[in-house]
């Protein structure tokens, strides 16, 4: 489909050069911590690609390439699986093979229904948003074409430019939680359809799933993370090797740090071997994938922007701001971009004090105030042990916003309850469930307004929690 970049091949040549140059230990460790913060969010997201679809047939959060698989019901209160579960919009999600020939998604109309979908690469950027803000209402047809193609797109269908070989839909679409508007949505969700450019237009084309690999080369069901520690140094920098050659090929921007990696022999489409580094350089990177993913870690809070007690990160672009992809890969992935979703969240009160069940809290929105965005908010109650959890409750209610009839004060402003037991009959439409334990509730603002008032520019921001008693 395509020929190795003139800047992979620049880089292959460093590399050999490189590998007799002579390099301290300390110097190669620190290339090798960046390398590996460099290939992190890509190597990631091709493990989560294998886990996610070398299986028969779609199932629970898995399906075939090049087939979606439909969240038709948001979670019950004890599920456990995915951390920070939603219960604003059902998930449709679908990896396609673009190395043979593009693929066509195509959505049917929307009416006024929010729904987004977002388009990932390998290295996990956001590279496209078909959705309410880019797209409207419309029945539209979109061609995901991968690198190198230079075919005709057909009438009325929208290219968009892949940079690597496989490609991510993470779909999302509003519905409100009532046994009809599911209804509605998974009518809609059937509709969500893929097939190869070959087959676009033909009615007779019939979808037929790839055969699953018996022997991927790691767990189908440890954490990504855990699956990377498994690596090791050596399988590692292997791994993102083979990756950057054909897969996944490094953007023109890369090149600076591309040449610091070839110095300790790490190359797109070249092997990559500790010992030719030397016994003393290659003891020192032994225990590297531990190292990194810890450095990971120290920087995830350096994720977010504070303000009035609210944290929230805009990410979903990175440039050559590896670190960041690396920390989003490792604890969030994938991201909307700030301008389809934003998702401050808060652990402490007015006085910064930890959110607890064990208080009661109000959140009020003055005449006016209420987060402003063209989609719609809500505000999810998250219990924290082990993770960040729905809330079991008698109203099996785990958000909170405008779709429950929010009940204002006399002076037109909204104020909302934190608190374990009902505030009371009257106020329940307002009332969030909090756990008896340590909670944190997060505000998801889909679509934000990006003038003023605007999350994006900060002119708008949260107001506090106050606790009340």
């Amino acid at each position: 489909m395509r020929k190795i970049s003139s800047l992979l091949l620049a880089a292959g040549m460093m590399a050999s050069a490189g590998a007799a140059q002579a390099v301290t230990p300390d110097e190669a460790k620190k290339i090798a911590l960046d390398a590996y913060v460099y290939g992190y969010s890509l190597v990631t997201t091709e493990v989560t690609r294998v886990q996610m679809t070398n299986v028969e047939k779609p199932e629970g959060m898995h399906a075939p390439m090049g087939q979606f698989f439909n969240v038709k019901r948001y979670p019950p209160a004890d599920y456990r699986g995915v951390s920070a579960p939603n219960a604003d919009t059902l998930y449709s999600v679908a990896w396609m093979d673009l190395d043979k020939e593009p693929w066509v998604f195509s959505h049917p109309d929307m009416g006024n229904r929010y729904y987004l979908f977002p388009t990932y690469s390998l290295w996990v950027p956001v590279i496209a948003s078909p959705g309410s803000r880019t797209a409207g209402g419309k029945a539209t047809s979109y061609l995901l074409a991968g690198p190198g193609w230079k075919g005709e797109v057909p009438k009325g269908v929208t290219k968009i430019d892949v940079p690597t070989r496989y490609v991510l839909i993470l779909g999302r679409t509003y519905a409100t939680g009532t046994e009809q508007d599911y209804k509605e949505v998974n009518a809609l969700q059937a509709q969500y359809d893929l097939r190869p450019l070959s087959s676009y237009g033909k009615a007779d084309y019939v979808y037929k799933a790839p055969p699953v690999d018996p022997n991927p080369g790691y767990s189908m069901t440890d954490k990504p993370q855990e699956v990377i520690l498994g690596m090791g140094t050596e399988g590692y920098f292997n791994r993102l090797a083979r990756l950057m050659c054909h897969d996944a090929p490094p953007a023109a921007e890369d090149a600076p740090i591309l040449a610091e990696m070839a110095k300790i022999g790490i190359a797109p489409c070249k092997p990559f071997s500790l010992a030719a580094l030397g016994a003393e350089t290659a003891a020192a990177l032994k225990d590297l994938p531990q190292q990194a993913l810890d450095h990971l870690g120290k920087n995830e809070t350096k994720m977010g922007v504070e303000r009035n007690g609210w944290v929230f990160a805009m990410v979903g672009t990175y440039g050559t701001d590896y670190l960041k992809r690396a920390v989003l890969a490792a604890f969030g992935w994938p991201a909307n971009l700030p301008q389809d979703a934003v998702y401050p969240y808060t652990f402490v009160d007015k006085e910064g004090q930890p959110l607890t069940g064990a208080n009661r809290y109000t959140l009020t929105f003055a005449k006016g105030q209420e987060p402003p965005v063209d989609g719609f908010w809500s505000i999810t109650m998250y219990e924290i042990d082990k993770g960040w959890w729905f809330v079991p409750n008698p109203l099996n209610k785990f958000t909170v916003s405008p779709r429950n009839n929010l009940v204002p004060n006399a002076d037109g402003s909204v104020t909302l309850y934190f608190q374990n037991e009902t505030p009371g009959k009257d106020k329940e439409a307002n009332w969030l469930p909090a756990p008896k334990g340590a909670f944190l509730p997060m505000l998801r603002m889909y679509w934000p307004k990006e003038k003023d008032p605007s999350i994006l520019d900060g002119s708008w921001t949260p107001p506090r929690v106050v606790k009340v008693n």
